[in-house]
């Protein structure tokens, strides 16, 4: 039997290559093996305050993104999630069976709201929503960062509270992290992972960028003054971050790329890096524009929300029996 994966991402922005890197190609590759639901997350996008005109701008660039990297339509269900009611519905269910206490112990949440006079009170309740997403879909497996570890461990608590003061209905999700390039960090701060939030724009690439963009960000990116081309993430991490994403982008292994620029410095590396990328982000660029000039990506959204609404509503009526929630019907 297939195992069901459920991921989603917030529409707040043009994705990174470290988001293509570490997320979306590992996508590509379950939805092989795996029955697949990709969420564009716009009700958590709104935990802080949006523009609504390029709020939705975004959803759709995402949805566009998701499908030029590789995501079939017809072997994964691709929606939005406010155009599926049942993920309020649950979350505010989860909310329900949250604590204060454990909510206010997320680091997110913690970082969020530091120094703020006031803040959403959604941004306390972001986990339990997320739980919702997770658990509507009877998810085994959720890939995700490390930053989102916390999350999933809540996800797993919550799931099994509800099924022992209830009833036994949700799948408990394990955590699945990628074990090569989870963490592709930042350009010009390797201690830091690579962010489309980043205020300094060199620090990151975004899926979008045109090939003079990435070559002048790469040129620019940070190294080291010891000049050598190796793997060592500890007193090299600048560099070994570079080499994870050649690495990535090209199919080489690391070992091979270390041997290919022996002798040779940190210019050529990079000038050749910079073509590697651009190559890799070239054909999903030219699809995504061309999904995004044609009415196929409104359909697919469309019948991706059906079957979403199909497999959610299923498990609400569920929860909702298990809790007690409306008529008993004779």
């Amino acid at each position: 039997m297939l195992k069901t994966v459920f991921s989603g991402i917030q529409p707040s922005g043009t994705l990174t290559l470290g988001n293509y890197l570490g997320a979306m190609k590992n996508f590509v590759e379950m939805q092989e093996e795996a029955n697949c639901y990709f969420c564009i997350v716009d009700q958590h996008a709104i935990t802080v305050p949006q523009d609504r005109l390029k709020l939705r701008e975004n959803i759709r660039s995402l949805a566009a993104l998701y499908l030029a990297v590789g995501i079939d339509p017809e072997k994964s269900t691709l929606f939005i999630q406010s155009e599926v009611p049942a993920h309020a519905q649950l979350g505010w269910m989860m909310q329900c069976t949250s604590y204060i206490g454990e909510l206010e112990r997320m680091t997110q949440f913690k970082d969020k709201s530091d120094g703020k006079e006031a803040v959403s009170a959604a941004l306390l309740t972001y986990p339990p929503l997320m739980a919702a997403d997770i658990l509507l879909y009877k998810t085994d497996i959720v890939p995700v960062g490390e930053d989102q570890k916390q999350h999933l461990e809540l996800t797993r608590d919550l799931a099994e509270r509800f099924n022992k003061k209830y009833n036994e209905i949700f799948t408990i999700p394990e955590v699945k992290i990628p074990k090569v390039g989870a963490r592709i960090m930042s350009l010009n701060d390797p201690s830091k992972k690579m962010s489309k939030s980043n205020p300094n724009v060199k620090s990151f690439i975004s899926m979008l960028d045109e090939p003079a963009t990435i070559r002048k960000k790469i040129k620019s990116a940070v190294t080291d003054t010891d000049g050598e081309i190796r793997l060592d993430r500890e007193n090299k991490a600048a560099v070994s971050n570079l080499l994870t994403i050649y690495s990535l982008c090209s199919g080489l292994s690391i070992d091979e790329i270390v041997a290919k620029y022996e002798g040779k410095g940190y210019g050529d590396f990079k000038a050749d890096l910079a073509e590697v990328v651009i190559q890799e982000l070239e054909p999903v660029q030219a699809r995504y524009h061309e999904l995004l000039q044609s009415d196929e990506l409104d359909q697919i959204l469309d019948r991706g929300a059906e079957k979403a609404n199909r497999a959610a509503n299923k498990m609400i009526e569920k929860a909702e029996r298990a809790m007690g929630l409306g008529r008993k019907r004779r």
